[in-house]
Protein backbone atom coordinates (compact mmCIF):
# COMPACT_ATOMS: atom_id res chain seq x y z
CA UNK A 1 0.00 0.00 0.00
CA UNK A 2 3.12 2.48 0.49
CA UNK A 3 3.56 2.84 -2.95
CA UNK A 4 0.12 5.00 -3.33
CA UNK A 5 -0.81 2.61 -6.32
CA UNK A 6 -4.81 2.85 -6.13
CA UNK A 7 -5.30 -0.56 -7.55
CA UNK A 8 -4.25 -1.60 -3.97
CA UNK A 9 -7.37 0.40 -2.57
CA UNK A 10 -9.17 -3.24 -3.51
CA UNK A 11 -6.72 -4.56 0.05
CA UNK A 12 -10.07 -4.26 2.22
CA UNK A 13 -13.23 -6.59 2.76
CA UNK A 14 -16.06 -7.66 4.77
CA UNK A 15 -19.04 -8.27 3.40
CA UNK A 16 -20.00 -10.36 6.57
CA UNK A 17 -23.22 -12.47 7.12
CA UNK A 18 -25.49 -9.86 9.13
CA UNK A 19 -25.50 -10.70 13.32
CA UNK A 20 -28.09 -12.63 14.73
CA UNK A 21 -30.92 -11.08 15.77
CA UNK A 22 -32.84 -13.39 18.71
CA UNK A 23 -36.60 -12.85 18.54
CA UNK A 24 -39.04 -14.78 20.41
CA UNK A 25 -40.65 -18.00 18.74
CA UNK A 26 -43.90 -18.50 17.60
CA UNK A 27 -45.64 -19.30 20.88
CA UNK A 28 -44.26 -15.97 22.34
CA UNK A 29 -41.55 -17.40 24.14
CA UNK A 30 -38.88 -15.20 25.02
CA UNK A 31 -35.01 -15.85 22.89
CA UNK A 32 -32.65 -17.52 24.28
CA UNK A 33 -30.21 -15.81 26.29
CA UNK A 34 -27.27 -17.06 24.14
CA UNK A 35 -27.41 -18.30 20.79
CA UNK A 36 -23.81 -19.17 18.07
CA UNK A 37 -25.02 -19.77 14.06
CA UNK A 38 -22.61 -19.98 11.74
CA UNK A 39 -22.73 -19.45 8.16
CA UNK A 40 -20.90 -20.63 4.73
CA UNK A 41 -21.38 -18.88 1.32
CA UNK A 42 -19.68 -18.88 -2.25
CA UNK A 43 -19.72 -15.80 -4.72
CA UNK A 44 -18.51 -15.47 -8.34
CA UNK A 45 -16.76 -12.05 -7.30
CA UNK A 46 -15.95 -10.80 -3.99
CA UNK A 47 -17.07 -7.42 -4.00
CA UNK A 48 -16.78 -5.16 -1.06
CA UNK A 49 -17.87 -1.21 -1.41
CA UNK A 50 -17.28 -1.33 -5.01
CA UNK A 51 -14.18 -3.04 -5.38
CA UNK A 52 -13.48 -6.62 -6.31
CA UNK A 53 -11.15 -8.34 -3.43
CA UNK A 54 -10.34 -11.63 -5.81
CA UNK A 55 -9.51 -10.05 -8.58
CA UNK A 56 -12.89 -10.99 -10.25
CA UNK A 57 -12.25 -14.24 -9.69
CA UNK A 58 -14.83 -16.59 -7.14
CA UNK A 59 -14.84 -16.78 -3.12
CA UNK A 60 -15.73 -19.21 -0.59
CA UNK A 61 -16.82 -17.53 2.79
CA UNK A 62 -17.75 -18.41 6.23
CA UNK A 63 -17.97 -17.26 9.92
CA UNK A 64 -19.50 -17.92 13.24
CA UNK A 65 -21.31 -15.38 15.19
CA UNK A 66 -22.19 -15.41 18.77
CA UNK A 67 -25.43 -13.32 20.05
CA UNK A 68 -26.75 -12.61 23.36
CA UNK A 69 -30.07 -11.65 24.63
CA UNK A 70 -29.04 -8.03 25.80
CA UNK A 71 -27.86 -6.98 22.15
CA UNK A 72 -24.16 -7.67 22.74
CA UNK A 73 -23.12 -9.82 19.61
CA UNK A 74 -19.13 -11.26 18.26
CA UNK A 75 -17.76 -13.18 15.34
CA UNK A 76 -15.20 -13.95 13.26
CA UNK A 77 -15.45 -14.40 8.83
CA UNK A 78 -13.09 -15.71 6.26
CA UNK A 79 -12.69 -15.26 2.83
CA UNK A 80 -10.02 -16.28 0.33
CA UNK A 81 -9.03 -12.67 -1.95
CA UNK A 82 -6.64 -11.96 -4.52
CA UNK A 83 -5.20 -8.59 -4.88
CA UNK A 84 -2.67 -9.32 -7.91
CA UNK A 85 -0.21 -7.74 -5.56
CA UNK A 86 3.62 -8.02 -6.91
CA UNK A 87 4.76 -9.14 -3.53
CA UNK A 88 3.49 -10.51 -0.41
CA UNK A 89 -0.10 -10.65 -1.88
CA UNK A 90 -2.21 -12.13 0.92
CA UNK A 91 -4.71 -15.31 -0.41
CA UNK A 92 -7.08 -14.93 2.69
CA UNK A 93 -8.86 -12.23 4.69
CA UNK A 94 -9.87 -12.85 8.42
CA UNK A 95 -12.09 -10.64 10.17
CA UNK A 96 -12.81 -10.48 13.73
CA UNK A 97 -15.45 -7.72 15.05
CA UNK A 98 -17.89 -7.10 18.06
CA UNK A 99 -20.88 -4.82 18.41
CA UNK A 100 -23.94 -4.12 20.62
CA UNK A 101 -28.07 -3.68 18.61
CA UNK A 102 -30.71 -2.30 20.22
CA UNK A 103 -34.33 -0.81 19.38
CA UNK A 104 -34.82 2.84 20.61
CA UNK A 105 -38.77 2.31 19.16
CA UNK A 106 -40.55 -0.06 17.26
CA UNK A 107 -39.02 0.02 14.34
CA UNK A 108 -36.42 1.66 14.63
CA UNK A 109 -32.91 0.10 15.91
CA UNK A 110 -29.33 1.26 16.68
CA UNK A 111 -26.11 -0.31 16.10
CA UNK A 112 -22.32 0.10 16.68
CA UNK A 113 -19.82 -2.16 16.36
CA UNK A 114 -15.76 -2.96 15.75
CA UNK A 115 -14.14 -4.68 13.34
CA UNK A 116 -10.42 -5.80 12.43
CA UNK A 117 -9.35 -6.77 9.37
CA UNK A 118 -6.40 -9.06 9.10
CA UNK A 119 -4.51 -10.12 5.72
CA UNK A 120 -2.39 -13.34 6.78
CA UNK A 121 0.74 -13.13 4.19
CA UNK A 122 0.39 -9.39 3.64
CA UNK A 123 2.52 -6.13 4.35
CA UNK A 124 0.71 -3.28 5.85
CA UNK A 125 -2.48 -4.25 5.26
CA UNK A 126 -4.12 -4.56 8.51
CA UNK A 127 -7.01 -2.20 9.85
CA UNK A 128 -9.64 -1.36 11.88
CA UNK A 129 -12.46 0.14 11.91
CA UNK A 130 -15.54 1.59 14.59
CA UNK A 131 -19.17 2.08 13.13
CA UNK A 132 -22.21 2.84 13.70
CA UNK A 133 -25.81 2.26 11.85
CA UNK A 134 -29.51 3.35 12.53
CA UNK A 135 -32.05 1.70 10.74
CA UNK A 136 -35.73 1.88 10.32
CA UNK A 137 -37.74 -0.21 8.68
CA UNK A 138 -36.57 -0.92 5.21
CA UNK A 139 -34.06 2.13 5.66
CA UNK A 140 -30.64 1.89 6.65
CA UNK A 141 -27.73 4.44 6.93
CA UNK A 142 -23.80 3.90 8.51
CA UNK A 143 -20.58 5.50 9.35
CA UNK A 144 -17.54 3.49 9.77
CA UNK A 145 -14.14 5.40 10.63
CA UNK A 146 -10.72 3.60 10.37
CA UNK A 147 -8.76 3.95 13.82
CA UNK A 148 -5.89 1.71 12.92
CA UNK A 149 -3.92 1.22 10.10
CA UNK A 150 -0.76 -0.59 8.93
CA UNK A 151 -0.44 1.26 5.60
CA UNK A 152 1.08 4.62 7.28
CA UNK A 153 0.34 7.99 5.55
CA UNK A 154 -1.83 5.44 2.69
CA UNK A 155 -4.91 4.24 2.01
CA UNK A 156 -6.72 2.61 5.01
CA UNK A 157 -4.84 4.33 7.35
CA UNK A 158 -6.09 5.85 10.58
CA UNK A 159 -8.42 8.97 9.92
CA UNK A 160 -10.28 7.83 6.91
CA UNK A 161 -14.16 7.82 6.60
CA UNK A 162 -17.20 5.11 4.80
CA UNK A 163 -20.49 6.96 4.43
CA UNK A 164 -23.40 4.33 3.94
CA UNK A 165 -26.85 4.15 2.94
CA UNK A 166 -29.26 1.24 1.91
CA UNK A 167 -32.86 0.14 1.25
CA UNK A 168 -33.60 -3.95 1.80
CA UNK A 169 -36.84 -5.18 1.56
CA UNK A 170 -37.43 -9.08 1.78
CA UNK A 171 -41.25 -9.56 2.01
CA UNK A 172 -41.62 -9.31 -1.99
CA UNK A 173 -43.77 -13.17 -3.65
CA UNK A 174 -42.23 -16.41 -4.07
CA UNK A 175 -39.48 -15.80 -1.46
CA UNK A 176 -38.02 -12.88 -3.26
CA UNK A 177 -36.42 -9.59 -1.64
CA UNK A 178 -34.56 -6.87 -3.17
CA UNK A 179 -32.29 -4.44 -1.87
CA UNK A 180 -30.20 -0.87 -2.74
CA UNK A 181 -26.92 0.32 -1.66
CA UNK A 182 -24.67 3.52 -2.13
CA UNK A 183 -21.74 4.41 0.03
CA UNK A 184 -19.10 7.24 0.14
CA UNK A 185 -14.99 6.37 0.96
CA UNK A 186 -12.85 9.71 2.04
CA UNK A 187 -9.92 8.98 2.29
CA UNK A 188 -7.12 10.81 5.16
CA UNK A 189 -4.58 10.71 2.91
CA UNK A 190 -6.48 10.81 -0.55
CA UNK A 191 -4.19 12.70 -2.74
CA UNK A 192 -2.52 10.03 -5.20
CA UNK A 193 0.31 11.11 -7.41
CA UNK A 194 0.10 9.58 -11.00
CA UNK A 195 2.28 10.19 -14.52
CA UNK A 196 1.41 11.80 -17.58
CA UNK A 197 3.22 11.94 -21.02
CA UNK A 198 2.99 15.16 -22.80
CA UNK A 199 5.08 14.83 -25.90
CA UNK A 200 8.32 13.99 -24.42
CA UNK A 201 7.97 15.64 -21.11
CA UNK A 202 6.41 13.26 -18.09
CA UNK A 203 4.11 15.60 -15.90
CA UNK A 204 3.18 14.67 -12.58
CA UNK A 205 -0.41 15.40 -11.47
CA UNK A 206 -2.49 13.96 -8.35
CA UNK A 207 -6.03 12.64 -8.31
CA UNK A 208 -8.38 12.48 -5.60
CA UNK A 209 -8.69 8.81 -3.97
CA UNK A 210 -11.98 9.35 -2.72
CA UNK A 211 -15.07 7.50 -4.44
CA UNK A 212 -18.63 6.71 -4.42
CA UNK A 213 -20.53 2.98 -4.85
CA UNK A 214 -23.51 1.47 -5.61
CA UNK A 215 -25.45 -1.40 -6.29
CA UNK A 216 -28.43 -3.56 -6.13
CA UNK A 217 -29.21 -7.14 -4.96
CA UNK A 218 -31.97 -9.64 -5.80
CA UNK A 219 -32.34 -12.29 -3.36
CA UNK A 220 -34.53 -15.74 -3.13
CA UNK A 221 -34.71 -17.47 0.12
CA UNK A 222 -34.57 -21.38 -0.79
CA UNK A 223 -35.70 -22.23 2.63
CA UNK A 224 -33.21 -25.31 3.90
CA UNK A 225 -31.19 -24.87 0.95
CA UNK A 226 -29.80 -21.10 1.54
CA UNK A 227 -30.11 -17.94 0.12
CA UNK A 228 -29.50 -17.45 -3.49
CA UNK A 229 -28.91 -13.49 -5.03
CA UNK A 230 -27.85 -11.80 -8.16
CA UNK A 231 -26.21 -8.53 -7.38
CA UNK A 232 -24.73 -5.51 -9.53
CA UNK A 233 -21.72 -3.52 -8.00
CA UNK A 234 -20.17 -0.40 -9.26
CA UNK A 235 -17.53 2.51 -8.16
CA UNK A 236 -17.01 5.84 -9.92
CA UNK A 237 -13.19 6.04 -8.86
CA UNK A 238 -10.78 7.77 -11.14
CA UNK A 239 -9.28 5.43 -13.68
CA UNK A 240 -5.75 7.53 -13.80
CA UNK A 241 -5.01 6.14 -10.52
CA UNK A 242 -6.16 2.57 -11.15
CA UNK A 243 -9.71 1.96 -10.46
CA UNK A 244 -11.81 -0.36 -12.27
CA UNK A 245 -14.90 1.33 -12.92
CA UNK A 246 -17.00 -1.16 -14.72
CA UNK A 247 -19.91 -2.85 -13.38
CA UNK A 248 -19.35 -6.07 -11.28
CA UNK A 249 -22.55 -8.57 -11.91
CA UNK A 250 -21.91 -11.49 -9.53
CA UNK A 251 -23.80 -13.83 -8.12
CA UNK A 252 -24.31 -15.64 -4.65
CA UNK A 253 -25.32 -18.47 -2.08
CA UNK A 254 -25.48 -17.98 1.30
CA UNK A 255 -25.97 -20.64 4.00
CA UNK A 256 -26.70 -20.15 7.94
CA UNK A 257 -27.29 -22.91 10.35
Amino acid sequence: MKSHNLLLASLAGALMAAPLTLIADDEGNPPPEHSVSANIGVVSNYVWRGITQTDDKPAVQGGVDYSHSSGFYAGTWLSNVDFNLDEDNPSAEVDLYLGYTNSIVEDLTYSLKGIYYAYPGGQDLNFAELGGSLQYKWFKLGVDYTVYGENDEGLYDDGDWYFSGAFTYSDLPYGLGFGLRAGYTDFKNGEIPYEVLLGEETLVRTASADYWNYGASLTKDAGDFGTFSLNWDQNNGDDEIGYNNDPKFWVGWLKTF
